[in-house]
């Protein structure tokens, strides 16, 4: 089935789906759109924070080690990579057009502007033109932070 192991290896955070059922928090870097809507459902109601790359871009490297930071300090919230140049399928599919981009799922779908009150009155008062709130590109560690607590 996977061939996935608990661990921070060749910039991929892994977890096997026997970790995954016995409680643990983490992500783990997966290729198919079938692998993607699995983790998805498997997270529940935990936020899904997927972080899409590629091996030759620096941007990626530079934000790795705090990305692997993040999933150790935020344990009830799921982290998972893709790359991009391995996973064509998957990338199409999340409309990924520039790397790094983190994207945010909650529930099995991704998470929007409207998605809760507290966000509605805060895009309300950012005025129509505020950009999305659930996804942003680049290796803004602040950012990724910031929307990581923002969304829990």
């Amino acid at each position: 089935m996977y061939q996935f192991t608990h661990g921070y290896s060749r910039g991929k955070l892994c977890l096997t789906s026997d970790s995954l059922s016995k409680g643990w928090s983490r992500g783990w870097g997966f290729s198919s759109v079938r692998e993607f809507k699995e983790l998805l459902g498997a997270a529940g109601n935990r936020l899904v924070v997927v972080e899409f790359s590629a091996q030759w871009c620096g941007p990626c490297k530079m934000i790795a080690p705090a990305f692997q930071a993040m999933s150790l300090q935020y344990r009830n919230v799921m982290f998972a990579q893709v790359d991009v140049d391995s996973s064509q399928e998957l990338t199409e599919h999340c409309s990924i057009q520039v790397v790094p981009t983190f994207q945010m799922f909650k529930h099995s779908r991704k998470v929007t502007p409207f998605s809760r009150l507290k966000r509605i009155l805060c895009c309300f008062r950012s005025g129509p033109g505020s950009k999305k709130i659930f996804e942003f590109q680049g290796a803004d560690i602040e950012k990724l932070e910031e929307k990581i607590q923002e969304l829990m």
